[in-house]
């Protein structure tokens, strides 16, 4: 089975959206700096709030999709959820790194929202777990970075690794929901969409330690943090999409070959 060129097509725009660039490279594109000397500014303690938060975040994110999320049609409003977390970044640019457990989670869910209007714009139904699973799963989808090990860098090997843990949420979900607090498979969940989730909030709150920064600089940051968050979603859920058509296995292969 060959693809029709118009598919091939997404799929190409689809690579291209989830391999390149990463976040850190954006941001010091804007900035004419490298991230590297924000990372130097950080105070000693600022992973172990780095991985609180993000924990934090994922979980409430977690709560909020299993719970309010629905099928509601309507095109992808991603200029909205834009405007939200340009405000959101202004308040953590403004206090800094303290501020990052109460800007972060919300932040987060107000993507998680941007990522579910994307979902449904490429045939998703969110009322489906397994499409609930599949919008959390793009907060891992960070793309290449430098502080990626590049055996766990490219779209599908991700998706690969993600798999196992994803598989278990969504079967302890479906038969006893989110009640009980510290379920193995939940917490091995969120703590592999951590692991990689941190990566990229990491660069950003690396980003906002730069000086002059300040609140309209934060506000930026978070603006290309959301639409680096809506590029990731858009290719998956194309990917998703066409896999609903397709063989899997030639997708990827489709995937593989493709250049960009």
């Amino acid at each position: 089975m060959s693809m029709a060129k118009g598919d091939l097509d997404d799929l190409r725009y689809a690579k291209t959206l989830l391999e390149n660039p990463s976040l850190a490279a954006r941001i010091s594109n804007l900035l004419g700096t490298p991230i590297e000397k924000g990372f130097e500014r950080l105070p000693p303690k600022w992973k172990r709030v780095v991985q609180k938060a993000t924990e934090k975040s994922l979980d409430k994110a977690l709560n909020f999709a299993i719970q309010t999320m629905d099928d509601r049609t309507r095109p992808a409003s991603d200029k909205t959820h834009k405007i939200l977390v340009f405000a959101t970044g202004a308040g953590g640019g403004t206090f800094g790194l303290p501020a990052l457990t109460i800007e972060l989670p919300v932040t987060t869910t107000i993507m998680l929202r941007s990522i579910a209007d994307i979902a449904r714009s490429e045939g998703e139904q969110i009322r489906l777990l397994e499409t609930k699973i599949a919008c959390l799963e793009v907060f891992a989808l960070g793309g290449p970075s430098k502080s990626d090990d590049g055996t766990e860098t490219g779209y599908f090997v991700v998706r690969a690794g993600l798999a196992h843990a994803i598989s278990d949420a969504t079967t302890y979900i479906a038969e006893k929901g989110l009640a009980r607090e510290g379920a193995p498979a939940i917490v091995r969940f969120i703590a592999t969409l951590a692991s990689r989730f941190g990566i990229i909030v990491s660069e950003k709150v690396a980003a906002q330690a730069i000086p002059l920064i300040g609140a309209a600089g934060g506000a930026l940051i978070n603006t290309i943090f959301i639409d680096h968050f809506q590029n990731m979603a858009r290719g998956h859920f194309i990917i998703r999409r066409l896999e609903r058509l397709y063989d899997k296995d030639l997708i990827r292969q489709e995937y593989d070959n493709l250049d960009i």
